[in-house]
């Protein structure tokens, strides 16, 4: 026994001990892959976002309102933004006006998705509460954003693309074009405008997916959740391509689609007392379990009383005052009225700003010809005396366009510049962060008409 013991026992000492090696192989190349996909992310967490935070903070101190020279009153909001009547969305008006007044904005145009097929305008918050301004809105088939349509008016998504186009229209409405980066019936002569900015078109082209964004929830989202959105944002070289090719023949707005829905993050939620759903906040359950009653008292002795509805654990990526901070519209109009602001939107007289950098309020692109000022959006005849003007209230690059090619570049707070001849010119401000230019203001174009097509600019 014990000599034919030996040889057994050592065999059984090498197996254990080439299974050990073999697991703390696993766990090391483990560790390793685990530390290599949080690197970016801690790198970010302990180097970049602290950096870039306090680039951030420095723009900021610089601040100082420029002198108006325009004299239209400036009112920042969102559009493109959706609630409780979205079938991807549960979140009430009340909680929408909420999260303007805590991201200190002006107006909301919503954008809510289709009811059975049909929009109801007067299903949806219009006027003013509490001081805040609400735009009802539907996107429809095809990327129509039907905005402003008369309250006793309901449309159907079932209509083809000219009767749809001319319904919106005749009964008081714009129409705008959402998700430019899909297919659109760009020829459309009743086109206000087009979003030549969305915040979901960048979520949706994330490289690395979900893989690349679950460290950064992790270790990012509750102390830099600003920096995280920033990273995803890139200047939407296609979409300014097609806003600019566009405006060759006809004026089209642009504006930013903020796109909001409080809806991409995961909750645990008592569903009844004898169950737990793991949702989305779509809504949508993903999973339910049954609770027996060790479960239940465990859950009650961490979490306290397990009621009905009630939220034991929730990590939203996308709250609704988040997303609406992050880029703003801002437009001139003469007051915070649904006309004025929808004259506004149809004229063009609005800027596109991120500004979850630096507040843009303030900015201003306008035109000089003798006595005249007119702003973007509008239109003044071409003369050799004429002259643009940009006001920002940090220091920026400005980058003059016309019909798409950079003209002029200029760096400082304001830029007063000569044009060479008769066309549609826009400006766009770029800040300095840590040695990169990035984006931070779109304006819409200033026409300055051809002798022979110059005509009154309006007001």
């Amino acid at each position: 026994m014990h000599r034919h013991g030996r040889p057994v026992t050592s065999l059984r000492h090498r197996l254990w001990r080439v299974c050990l090696r073999a697991a703390a192989t696993i766990a090391c190349l483990a560790g390793l892959g685990l530390l290599a996909w949080f690197a970016p992310a801690i790198y970010r967490h302990c180097i970049r976002y602290p950096r870039e935070a306090r680039a951030w903070a420095e723009l900021r101190a610089q601040l100082q309102q420029p002198a108006d020279e325009t004299s239209w009153p400036e009112f920042r909001g969102i559009l493109h933004a959706h609630s409780h009547l979205s079938h991807d969305s549960e979140v009430p008006f009340e909680t929408v006006l909420a999260a303007l007044q805590q991201a200190g904005l002006d107006f909301i145009v919503l954008a809510d998705h289709c009811v059975d097929g049909r929009a109801d305008f007067s299903l949806q918050w219009r006027g003013l509460h509490a001081g805040r301004l609400f735009i009802p809105g539907y996107e429809m088939r095809l990327g129509f954003h039907a905005i402003g349509v008369s309250t006793d008016v309901i449309l159907s998504n079932d209509t083809d693309n000219a009767t749809l186009a001319r319904q919106i229209v005749e009964h008081g409405g714009l129409l705008f074009f959402v998700h430019p980066e899909e297919p659109r019936d760009w020829d459309r002569p009743e086109l206000t405008g087009m979003e030549i900015y969305n915040l979901h078109t960048d979520f949706k082209q994330l490289r690395g997916g979900l893989w690349w964004l679950l460290p950064e929830l992790l270790l990012n989202l509750h102390k830099y959740p600003d920096h995280i959105y920033h990273r995803l944002c890139r200047r939407p070289v296609a979409f300014l391509e097609r806003w600019d090719q566009l405006n060759l023949t006809h004026s089209v707005t642009g504006v930013a689609g903020n796109d909001c829905h409080q809806n991409v993050g995961l909750r645990i939620r008592v569903g009844n007392a004898h169950t737990l759903a793991l949702e989305e906040p779509s809504p949508r359950v993903l999973r339910q379990w049954s609770l027996t009653p060790f479960q239940r008292t465990w859950l009650e002795r961490w979490f306290g009383p397990v009621e009905p509805g009630r939220i034991l654990f929730q990590i939203q990526l996308d709250p609704y005052e988040r997303c609406a901070r992050f880029v703003n519209t801002h437009l001139l109009a003469r007051e915070l009225s649904e006309p004025a602001l929808r004259e506004a939107l149809q004229t063009g007289r609005a800027f596109v700003a991120f500004n979850h950098l630096v507040d843009a309020t303030g900015f201003r692109w306008f035109a000089r010809s003798g006595s005249k000022t007119v702003v973007m959006g509008e239109a003044v005849p071409y003369t050799p005396e004429v002259t643009l003007h940009a006001r920002a209230p940090v220091p920026c690059r400005f980058t003059i366009l016309r019909h798409g090619r950079v003209l002029h570049q200029a760096l400082g707070r304001e830029l007063d510049w000569t044009p060479p001849g008769p066309g549609k010119y826009r400006v766009e401000a770029e800040l300095q962060v840590l040695g990169r230019w990035v984006p931070w203001i779109y304006a819409n174009p200033i026409t300055l008409l051809a002798p022979a097509s110059a005509v009154s600019p309006g007001p």
